[in-house]
Order: C-alpha cells, then structure tokens, then sequence
C-alpha cells in the first residue's frame, strides 16, 4: 500500500477525523489567546471581555463534530448551532454594555463550529484553509489598522465602480466588430481599459500605501509600474533642485524604464500570446539590462534616509480616466488601421516612433487587440519595441531639460543610448521581413 492510499485511509477513520478537528480547535484557540493579549497590550486602559480560548475553541471544534456526526438529518448540529448563537447574543450584548462592539470572537467560534462538518465533507484542504483565514486575520489587525487609518475614502468607491463595469459591464459587450473602421471588438476595446488600468492600479497602490517611504530605485521600479514617463519628470524635477548629483535618482529613473518593459511583456501575456515569441528575447534582455545597470548606479549612491516621493499621478481606476483612455485607445486603433494599409510596414513604423514621445499605451493595446490583415505577428511586435525606444528617447529629453545637464545629464545619456538600442533591435526586426 503506498504513502498516498495509507493517508487517505486515516483521513477516512472518525478517530483520526476527530483528532484533527480537536487539534485545529486548539490551534486556533492559541492563536486566539496571542490575538487577546496583543490586544490588551496595545490597548491597556480598555478590559478584554472573552469567553475563553484554547480549550473553549476546542470544545466548541468537537462539540459540532460530535453532534454532527451523531445525527446525519442535522437536528442535533442545527441545535446546537442554535444555542451557540443565543450564548453568543448574550455575550455580545454584554460586550455592548461594557463599550466593546467587537464580533470578532463569536464570529470565528461559528466558524470553528463547522470544523467537524468540513473534514467530513469536504477534502482535508478545506479545514486547513479555514484555520488559516482565521489566522491571517487575527495577525493582520495591525496592517487593517494601519490600512484603514491612511485609506482615503474615494479610493473604495472608485474601485467598487470599475469592479462593476469590468465584471457586470465588460461581460455584456458584444465580442463581434461593429465597424470596419474599428479592428476590435468591444469587449476586446474595454477589457484592454481593464487590463491597463488594473495593472497601473497595483503600482499606484504599492507606491502610496504599502512602500510609501522607500528609496528612489524602489520609487522608480513601482513608478515604472505606473508610469515611466511621469516618474522620469518627477524624479529629474527633484534632481534639479540638488546642488551636485544624486545618484539614487537617476538610479529611479533608470529603473522605472526598466519596468516599464516589463509592464510591456505583461501586457503581451495579456491580451496577445501570439506576439511572445517575438518580443520575449528583446524585452526580458532590456529590462534585465536597464534594472541591472539602475542597482549599480544605486549602490554607488550614499546612504540616504527613506523618501516619500509624490509621483502627481490621479487614482488609474478613476472613470473618467478609463473613459478617455478607451477613447484614445480606440482612435489609435483607427490611425493605425489606416497607416498600416496605406503606407504599409514603413508608415507603421513612423507611427510607433511617433506615438513614442507620447502616452504609448494606446498604441500599444491597439497593437495588442487588434486584427490587422496586411501585417505579421513580427511587424507588430517591431512596433511595439520601436514605441518603447522613442519613449526613452522622450524620457532622456525631459531628464535633460528638467533635470538639467549638470545633475541628470548622465542618465539622459543613458536613457538616449537604451532608446536608440531599442528603436535599433526594432527596425532590424522589421527589415528583416520586408
């Protein structure tokens, strides 16, 4: 008999079940304790009013397993389920008169209560998974009071309307073209809005609530997240104002480039697959170069305190800013559709090392969701690396000129040579098949 069949034998015997739901009744009933007396630590003038712990967790674990387990038609379980709550109520109630709201307690010995019907109904996963939720939010009440201490209120309600617009709207679009004018569909337009937004989300959070105050490279790898270019004019702005050099920012900037390929690759993942095998090479190869060169520079810098750095970018999951990307979004489409069929691979390349020295997300999501017939999976990703090389280009400019030559004329220098090898690796590309 082999290992796996010998443990799926024990977990079918009710003694073996037993133990297991008395031992995870147990462990929670200690996690409970250290959650009472952290609490009373932090919160000393206040008394903690509980029931108990580890043995009453425990007691509560067997009680449901043996009262389910007695009575296959759930009139024991429910009714003790019943006298549970009722105890509960009178506790709570209690806890009220004394100034206490919390639920906490009851709340996770209900939950406790089912350990018994969970390892006999559902597979062993199941109860683990259980006792670790309840782990996890005993232990996450610092991080949630912190959390919701620097939360700002807006931030909730901005993203319960995109949740409901990408997933109530989005899977109502039509997946069939409405124009021949437009090479997408709908609901390829609006989950590209999705995709980009979502993804510009996760650096806008990491960047203002859980690495507020961190170094520029770390500043400048979630700010590529976000935005590479806003984070090269911010971070050259605050250079300017240096009397010599700081090498930790041009560190931020050349890293938050670095990611910005990255952010390209993920998109690619994304929305298109067919376009891996083109663009994997040249973007890991750069961004592994650009990230690399950022932390070498980095190490060079001086210890410096932690800085808090405003990157003056608005909440990416705010409407109106989805709204008007999807409307660039869906006019680059339409520009690129008719540069591709009258000017062929030479105008699209002109296009991506224009659109460069704007915002290239449009362009790059219209590349990515759209149906172009007159062009090759190796065309498009050309376009996509000669895009993210005149980006560079711009990004040099604006470390130049905001930064000034003195303190950021260096990375300028650096973020000029990485667009010109990018724009170059774009074009071989191209020439390639033409």
């Amino acid at each position: 008999m082999t290992e796996q069949s010998l443990i799926a034998e024990a977990m079918s015997q009710i003694w073996f079940q037993f133990v297991l739901v008395a031992i995870f009744g147990f462990l929670t009933g200690l996690e409970f304790r250290e959650y009472i007396l952290l609490r009373s630590k932090e919160l000393p003038e206040i008394p903690s009013i509980s029931l108990g712990a580890t043995r009453t967790f425990t007691f509560i674990a067997v009680l449901g397993f043996v009262l389910y387990l007695l009575d296959p038609e759930l009139q024991l379980y429910l009714a003790g389920l019943l006298g549970l709550t009722l105890f509960f109520a009178l506790f709570y109630y209690q806890k009220l008169r004394s100034g206490q709201p919390g639920l906490l307690q009851p709340l996770i010995s209900l939950v406790v209560y089912t350990y018994g019907p969970a390892i006999m109904l559902q597979p062993p996963w199941f109860l683990v998974l259980l006792f670790v939720t309840i782990v996890f939010i005993l232990s996450a009440r610092p991080f949630t009071q912190q959390l919701t201490r620097n939360l700002e209120p807006q931030e909730i309600s901005t993203l319960a309307k995109f949740l409901l617009l990408s997933g109530v709207i989005l899977p109502l679009l039509p997946n069939h073209s409405i124009s021949s004018y437009i090479p997408a569909t709908p609901f390829k337009i609006w989950l590209a809005v999705v995709v980009i937004s979502a993804i510009s989300y996760a650096g806008y959070i990491l960047k203002k609530y859980l690495l507020k105050r961190q170094g520029y490279l770390v500043t400048g790898l979630l700010g590529g997240l976000y935005s590479s270019t806003a984070t090269t004019v911010v971070l050259a702005r605050k250079s300017r104002l240096l009397e010599h050099p700081d090498a930790a920012l041009n560190a931020g900037i050349l890293a938050a480039s670095g990611i910005m390929y990255l952010r390209l690759l993920a998109l690619i993942a994304i929305m298109n697959t067919n376009l891996i095998p083109h663009t994997y090479i040249p973007l890991m190869l750069f961004s592994i170069t650009t990230i690399a060169g950022a932390i070498l520079i980095d190490r060079k810098a001086p210890d410096a305190a932690d800085t808090t750095t405003d990157l003056g970018r608005s909440n990416p999951l705010e409407l109106g800013i989805a709204l008007l990307f999807a409307i660039l979004f869906v006019v680059m489409m339409i520009i690129t559709q008719q540069v591709i069929n009258h000017f062929g691979q030479t105008g699209l390349n002109l296009l991506s090392f224009g659109v460069g020295f704007t915002d290239i997300d449009p362009f790059v999501l219209s590349i990515l969701s759209g149906h172009y017939q007159a062009t090759s999976l190796q065309q498009l990703s050309a376009a996509i690396i000669i895009a993210a090389g005149s980006n560079n280009l711009l990004k040099a400019v604006y470390a130049a000129t905001l930064g000034g030559f003195r303190n950021s004329g260096r990375i300028a220098a650096y973020l000029l040579i990485l667009g010109l090898g990018t724009i170059g690796y774009g074009l071989t590309m191209s020439a390639v098949i033409l």
